[in-house]
């Protein structure tokens, strides 16, 4: 299989995303577009390499979790980018693959698999179970730098994220996704009402009391108090009917005939309540690559459309790990049920 390798020297690369970071239009330099894309598409032969040896830790430890990989989105990229003064060469997390499991106790014993991992370099760690965000956001985001071996050595210091969470965890983010998608706020970064970022934070709350975890800064510690406000701001935001027009809204349209088809690229369309989803055969990685470079020059940037290209082995484990893509808010609808209930 040909594998995309860095074609660029690093300076290039944090010139090409300075460039796009203040630039209006991502797409108006083909050069830069070309460098970005190029060191975006040389972290799939690494980070293919963490998504197995992350299967085969979470296998050893449960058969109820899902395991998936991707490239970050360039409008993400250059999101980050244009917050501070980061270089594109040092982001850390161009490329990601995520476990979600069962619990917060197989999260744990996940991670303790993590202490020495080969050949590979543990470069940082952040553990936002145990220190969750302001917003609510919790997952533990680990990131390690490639090693490679003889003919690998072109992939050397590229760095990967894995990032491992619990199934309410993952179903808190995708709610997060979902009412941000439709409402057209950034509530994933911080962005929206401020009611919803409230509702948000309880909730990562009322979530972390369940798993005996730590609760997010600036919301009660009591599950009494918890309730209480999730409540007034359910009744006030109508969260239940708000998620429940959310809930498998979109149709799925696509052809995955091939049955080796194992990096999908989904295009997830709002507007017209669909999400099409196209297969590819890992052996053709790079057209993958192309196609999806293609699809994102077709996406205006004020649009709620939104592409990406991700590793899963079917079409069902797509919707167990990306149910934002398919705004199911299913499970965090049961959830905040249960709290309410109590």
């Amino acid at each position: 299989m040909a594998w995309a390798k860095p074609e660029y020297t690093k300076s290039q690369v944090d010139r090409a995303g300075k460039a796009i970071a203040a630039d209006a239009d991502i797409f108006k330099n083909d050069i830069h577009y070309s460098i970005i894309n190029n060191w975006r598409s040389s972290h799939a032969y690494p980070l293919n390499t963490f998504q197995v040896t992350l299967r085969n830790k979470a296998n050893s430890l449960s058969r109820n979790f899902s395991v998936s990989q991707r490239i970050k989105r360039l409008e993400s990229i250059k999101r980050k980018l244009s917050s501070g003064t980061m270089q594109l060469s040092q982001m850390q997390d161009i490329a990601g693959c995520r476990a979600v499991v069962e619990n917060i106790k197989i999260v744990n014993a996940l991670y303790d698999k993590y202490h020495s991992y080969g050949d590979h370099s543990l470069r940082n760690e952040k553990n936002y179970i145990l220190n969750p965000k302001d917003d609510g956001y919790r997952s533990l985001h680990l990131i390690f730098k490639y090693k490679g071996r003889d003919t690998r050595k072109d992939y050397d210091g590229l760095q990967i994220e894995i990032q491992i969470r619990s199934q309410d965890q993952h179903a808190w983010a995708t709610a997060v996704e979902a009412v941000g998608t439709f409402t057209k706020q950034a509530l994933k970064w911080r962005g929206g009402s401020a009611e919803w970022q409230r509702f948000f934070a309880l909730m990562s709350s009322a979530i972390a009391v369940r798993e005996d975890s730590a609760p997010v800064p600036g919301t009660p510690n009591s599950l009494t108090e918890l309730r209480k406000e999730i409540a007034q701001l359910s009744n006030q935001l109508r969260v239940k009917d708000t998620l429940n027009a959310y809930n498998l809204t979109l149709q799925y349209v696509g052809n995955l005939s091939k049955s080796d088809a194992k990096i999908l690229l989904v295009h997830m369309i709002p507007g017209e309540n669909k999400v099409a989803v196209r297969g590819f055969r890992l052996r053709d990685s790079q057209i993958a690559n192309q196609s999806y470079i293609d699809l994102e020059k077709t996406i205006p940037s004020d649009s709620s459309s939104q592409a990406v290209l991700v590793r899963v082995d079917s079409l069902q484990a797509l919707q167990r790990a990306y149910p934002n893509y398919f705004l199911d808010t299913g499970r965090f609808s049961t959830i905040l049920n249960e709290i309410l209930r109590k």
